[in-house]
């Protein structure tokens, strides 16, 4: 009688475990890279890239009193997760040399057909934010906004974007805030946060998103996205949150709130060589 040997498969290791994780995730943003409430027009198409553009800066109106898009002209620039390539455009259009990764092929997809509709130049990669494949010393300025807290190591993605900048450059990491009034407000009212469904998902404080950037020589912490009213949901919710929520909390002096912002700036520059 033939023995029954059923062997154990051999334990995952960190990197198989590691590699899983990275393969849902961009299984995840693969799938809902295009996944813009606001938008009716066809993913890819030139009207769904103006309306999901249009859409993001009004709701971030933020970005464009904070970014300087137009003051990297003749620089490198990268963007960490690109997404559609609507942000990185701002930098193209301001005359930077423009490259995007990140991690879905369909998001490198997007951003390439973005930019060949503007007739814009820039170059895109599928990339790991987390394990870059460029060389020490590589751009004058990172942009990471909306990406951290979808990564599942983003300690790793901030020492990244310090390897690969040079001497002296400059970049934006962004995260969401622990203590914010949407958090408060989807706990108590079901408010829903973008993609908090995603396989990873990260909520910090300001003194830990501060800590992960200490490789940064210089380091400064702003607090920004306040309630705005909703264009997407509708139904006596949203008109309360957009009539009472919102109104009322725009009568309250920043200084009070401003701890609360749902979302964390870090401006960091790197250290110069020392002559």
């Amino acid at each position: 009688m033939a023995l029954d040997i059923r062997r154990p498969e051999p334990a995952a290791g960190p990197g198989d475990v590691e590699s899983a994780a990275k393969e849902r995730l961009r299984a995840y943003w693969n799938e809902h890279v295009t996944d813009w409430p606001i938008a009716t027009a066809e993913p890819g198409s030139r009207a769904f890239f103006a309306e999901t553009e249009a859409y993001r800066f009004e709701k971030l109106d933020y970005l464009e009193r904070l970014i300087d898009y137009g003051g990297q002209a003749g620089r490198d620039v990268l963007d960490v997760g690109c997404g559609l390539g609507n942000d990185t455009a701002r930098f193209a259009q301001g005359g930077a040399r423009v490259t995007g990764i990140d991690i879905a092929p369909r998001a490198i997809e997007l951003s390439e057909r973005n930019f060949g509709q503007r007739g814009l130049a820039g170059r895109f990669l599928v990339m790991d934010g987390e394990a870059m494949t460029f060389p020490e010393a590589s751009f004058d300025f990172v942009y990471c906004h909306t990406i951290l807290h979808f990564t599942p190591d983003p300690a790793a993605m901030i020492r990244e974007i310090h390897r690969v900048l040079r001497p002296g450059g400059t970049a934006l990491l962004m995260s969401v805030n622990r203590y914010s009034w949407m958090r408060l407000m989807h706990r108590l009212a079901r408010v829903e946060i973008d993609h908090l469904q995603a396989p990873v998902f990260h909520w910090f404080s300001p003194d830990e998103l501060m800590a992960m950037a200490a490789p940064f020589a210089e380091r400064r912490l702003v607090h920004e996205r306040f309630p705005v009213a909703t264009k997407v949901h509708k139904g006596l919710k949203s008109r309360l949150f957009n009539t009472c929520f919102v109104g009322l909390f725009d009568l309250l002096p920043r200084a009070l709130v401003r701890g609360s912002a749902h979302h964390l700036l870090v401006f960091a520059r790197k250290a110069e060589i020392a002559p």
